[in-house]
C-alpha cells in the first residue's frame, strides 16, 4: 500500500486560502502587516516541505505526485515568500509575479485532473485547483485594485468559496483515508511477525 498524506496538504490549502481571504479583508491596508507573517510562514513551510517530499519521492500512484507535489511546492513557495515580505515590510508585487506562474500551473493541473478523470471526485478537485490557480493568476494584475474595499471583499469571498470547496474535498478524503488505512501496518512491524 502506498503512503498517502494528501489530507494534510489539503487542510494546509484550506488554511492558507482562508488566511489569504482574511488578510485581504482585514490586513492588506493595515499599517503594520507583520502579524500576518507567522500564518503565511507556517502554511508556506508546510507546503514547501510536503510538496517537495511528494515531488522527490513519488509515494502516490502516477501523476498524482505531479499534480499535488509540484502544485503544493509552488503554493508553499508563494506563501513562504509572502511571509518574508510581510515580516520585512517588502513590496509584495514581486511575489505576485511568481504567484502568476504558480497560478497558471494550478489551472492547467485542474483542467487536466478533470480531463483525465483523476481522483474520486475529479470535478471538485479540478475546480479547486482552477479556482486556487486563478487567485494566483490575477494577483499581479489586480494588485493595484486591492486598495478598493469592494474589490478586496469580492476577492476574499472568492477565496473563501475556494477554501470551502477544498474543505469539502479534505473532509471526504480524511474520512475515507481513516478507514482505508485503518489496518495498514508499516514494513518495519511486519518483519517481526
Amino acid at each position: 500500500m502506498f503512503i498517502d498524506y494528501l489530507t494534510i496538504i489539503m487542510i494546509n490549502l484550506v488554511a492558507g486560502t482562508t488566511l489569504l481571504a482574511y488578510y485581504l479583508y482585514k490586513g492588506f491596508m493595515a499599517e503594520d502587516q507583520r502579524p500576518f507573517a507567522a500564518g503565511f510562514g507556517i502554511v508556506g513551510l508546510l507546503g514547501v516541505i510536503l510538496g517537495l517530499t511528494l515531488t522527490f519521492t513519488w509515494p502516490l500512484p502516477g501523476s498524482y505526485n505531479i499534480a499535488y507535489g509540484e502544485a503544493t511546492t509552488l503554493f508553499g513557495g508563494v506563501f513562504l515568500a509572502t511571509a518574508f515580505a510581510l515580516y520585512h515590510r517588502w513590496d509584495l508585487k514581486p511575489v505576485t509575479i511568481f504567484a502568476f506562474f504558480a497560478g497558471i500551473y494550478a489551472v492547467i493541473v485542474g483542467i487536466r485532473i478533470i480531463s483525465l478523470d483523476l481522483t474520486k471526485e475529479p470535478l471538485f478537485s479540478g475546480v479547486g485547483f482552477i479556482l486556487a490557480g486563478l487567485g494566483g493568476v490575477v494577483a499581479f494584475p489586480a494588485f493595484g485594485l486591492l486598495k478598493n474595499k469592494t474589490v478586496r471583499t469580492l476577492a476574499a469571498l472568492a477565496l473563501l468559496a475556494t477554501a470551502l470547496l477544498w474543505a469539502f474535498t479534505f473532509y471526504n478524503a480524511l474520512w475515507a483515508h481513516m478507514e482505508s488505512f485503518g489496518s495498514w501496518v508499516p514494513a518495519t512491524l511486519l518483519g517481526g511477525q
